[in-house]
């Protein structure tokens, strides 16, 4: 029997594309206190490679664990799931 490790994947929102070839993602989680009862939101971020540079700022995006690529990213893009719609104004 094979033991192939599943990787790990999230799914969150793009909050910058200023890099090349690289996205910065927030993943949010949402975490309850077992003594008071309480939920608290946390949120985490993790640099993704965009080898095609498709997904802009406010993508909803699923990201999965890669081999490092970078000091910073051990992330890739592995699809899109819902393109933000940006309302520009007209002069």
């Amino acid at each position: 029997m094979e033991n192939k490790k599943t990787k790990k994947s999230f799914e969150g929102v793009v909050v910058s594309d200023k890099m090349t070839k690289t996205i910065v993602v927030v993943v949010p989680k949402l975490t309850r206190n077992k003594k008071y009862r309480t939920q608290t939101y946390l949120r985490r971020k993790f640099k993704a490679h965009d080898e095609k540079q498709e997904a802009k700022i406010g993508d909803r995006v699923r990201i999965e664990e890669t081999r490092p690529i970078s000091k910073d990213k051990r992330w890739q893009l592995v699809a899109v799931l819902e393109k933000r719609s940006v309302i520009t104004e007209s002069d």
